[in-house]
């Protein structure tokens, strides 16, 4: 995305509030003009205390009291105009981050899966909290400057025409070391942000992972790994702090020539007679009030170049492509649907270049039993994503109740679901919330009779707070076991019509895998289901066993029937992988 198209996109966002902007330019209009009339006041202070005898007190006390007014305004501008723009940013980046996890909610599953979790995190928090720096400088500096520049020229002109060219010489210089200055250091600071993001995945991974890392002693991988973009990361961010520290100087020296120059040229018209003291003091003033704000314009480019940078991070998220939209949204009542499910003639894979599933062909009753089986990379988890309208599928249909789910809404469709799967996931919350999830009114006693049929209420009890437990996002300290258990509470409090079970028992013990399955069977009751699993005692009473390799259902029938029929299923049974 092209830097100029960022920078509409953030300046309409602004447009959103007409009634604040005008505040802000005109506030700022007037601090400017309340700053430019102060000098010209000085000027006429030193020419009524010129020569001694010759100080017009009157005068001087008037202009004096006319100074003093003024200031008092300026402090007034000042404390208004920051605090007004202040809520102004604040709210477009407030908006700006609504946005993006309201994106990030509306995105595929496969979409999300190109991205990595600490690109992501990175644009949420980072370059959002950049971009909200970046534009309170603009309205702090770069507006500011912009006016102060613009008014000085006009009150120069309209004082001294040849004075105010000999202080506008040399800004044609000063533009274009800004502008060199900006460009490079807009590339720089958007590695800065890419490399800023690898950094936060790494680190994300590490902590993420931490067990794995030590299992197998790779902590010194690890630390190696990120060293190695740490440096990356600090190589990136010198060279865009090198070219943004070069804006100081260079426009240091610049100011520095035509503060000499209004000197030198103004005590010679001085001698000359066509100058007096006083006004070149105004020009003095008005040479540094000119240049200043150069200064902090190429110092604030330098600064909005990296907000820029992640701003087009932002925008390129904002627009990628979203779910594709439902032909025809199917509302239907809970008690409408019976859970019927099939595939017809579907094809679908990750990569074009490499099938996966291909003219499958399944259609599972109402509160049948289906185990899916097979090897790793057989497509067993693919079927399942598929069938909660994760992915959209290459080729075919998936219809639920003879219904194609492209023509009902995610919401509908994935009420009827509920899904246990291997990996558990918790949310910082009490144990009750995390239990309540999928229903936030439930009431206490809902939740305790989840817990009892999930067999988790006896742990919770023991827990120092019950059901008032806080839990981090990790679980805090229960094992996987307890939090495999929790997640299957949830599960119960839901009552869907289709139950997904994705190796729902591997981190639970056996004994405590029989009094889950017992549940599970209850729950089961007039519930189709799908039970991804390898232990014997989650598929053997399944009513229909799918065993897939390739994409492909290879076999399917009852336990008993794909024993005596000695192929992949008998096969992986004798060899314990089922």
């Amino acid at each position: 995305m092209k830097t100029s198209a960022s920078a509409r996109k953030l300046f309409a966002r602004f447009l959103s509030f007409p009634w604040q902007l005008a505040g802000v330019l005109l506030l700022s209009l007037l601090q400017v003009l309340v700053t430019i009339a102060i000098p010209v006041f000085i000027g006429r202070a030193v020419n009524v205390v010129i020569g001694p005898n010759q100080v017009n007190v009157n005068q001087l006390g008037w202009i004096l009291i006319q100074m003093l007014v003024l200031i008092g305004m300026n402090v007034l501008f000042q404390f208004m105009t920051p605090r007004l723009y202040n809520q102004m940013v604040l709210e477009v980046t407030r908006q700006l981050r609504n946005d993006l996890i309201g994106k990030f909610n509306r995105l595929s599953i496969g979409t999300i899966d190109q991205m990595s979790s600490g690109d992501l995190v990175s644009l949420l928090v980072n370059d959002v909290e950049i971009v909200g720096d970046g534009l309170l400088l603009i309205f702090n500096q770069f507006i500011m400057g912009i006016l102060t520049i613009l008014l000085t020229i006009v009150t120069m002109a309209s004082l001294d025409w040849q004075m105010m060219i000999l202080v506008v010489a040399l800004t044609p210089l000063s533009i274009l070391f800004a502008r060199f200055i900006a460009k490079h250091s807009y590339l720089r600071f958007r590695d800065q942000a890419e490399a800023r993001a690898d950094q936060l995945e790494l680190v994300e991974e590490s902590i993420q992972q931490i067990e794995v890392l030590r299992a197998f002693n790779a902590q010194n991988q690890a630390i190696s790994a990120f060293e190695r973009s740490n440096e990356d990361y600090a190589t990136k961010s010198q060279g865009a702090m090198f070219f943004s520290s070069l804006t100081n100087p260079t426009t240091r020296f610049i100011n520095a020539m035509i503060y000499a120059a209004v000197t030198y040229i103004g005590a010679i018209r001085i001698i000359a007679g066509s100058f007096s003291v006083g006004e070149l003091t105004t020009f003095l003033n008005f040479a540094t009030q000119y240049s200043k704000p150069f200064n902090d314009i190429s110092s604030v480019l330098t600064e909005i170049q990296g907000a820029l940078a992640s701003a087009d991070r932002i925008f390129n998220l904002l627009e990628l492509e979203e779910m594709p939209p439902v032909n025809e949204v199917v509302q239907r009542e809970s008690s409408e649907f019976v859970g019927q499910v099939t595939f017809d003639q579907v094809s679908f894979s990750y990569d074009p270049s490499q099938s996966l599933i291909e003219n499958f062909n399944l259609r599972v009753e109402a509160g049948q039993r289906v185990a899916i089986v097979g090897p790793t990379g057989a497509g067993k988890s693919t079927l399942i994503n598929l069938l909660m309208g994760f992915y959209p599928v290459d080729k075919g249909e998936i219809r639920i109740d003879q219904i194609p789910i492209s023509q009902i809404s995610p919401q509908v469709l994935r009420n009827e679901f509920g899904m246990v799967l291997q990996e558990t996931w918790l949310k910082a919350g009490t144990i009750f919330e995390n239990i309540a999830y999928a229903k936030p009114d439930a009431s206490l006693d809902q939740v305790v009779e989840a817990a009892k049929k999930a067999h988790a209420h006896h742990f919770i009890m023991q827990l120092p707070k019950g059901y008032d437990t806080y839990l981090t996002d990790d679980g805090g300290g229960l094992s996987i076991g307890q939090q495999q258990l929790l997640s299957i509470a949830r599960l119960f409090m839901k009552l869907p019509k289709v139950l997904i079970l994705d190796e729902a028992t591997s981190s639970i013990d056996t004994r405590t895998e029989v009094l889950i399955q017992s549940a599970f069977d209850e729950l089961m009751q007039g519930r189709t289901s799908f039970v991804i699993a390898h232990r014997l005692s989650t598929i053997q009473s399944a009513d229909l066993i799918l065993v897939m390799q390739d994409g492909n259902i290879v076999e399917q029938g009852n336990h008993q029937e794909l024993m005596q029929a000695g192929g992949l299923y008998s096969r992986m049974q004798r060899s314990h992988q089922v």
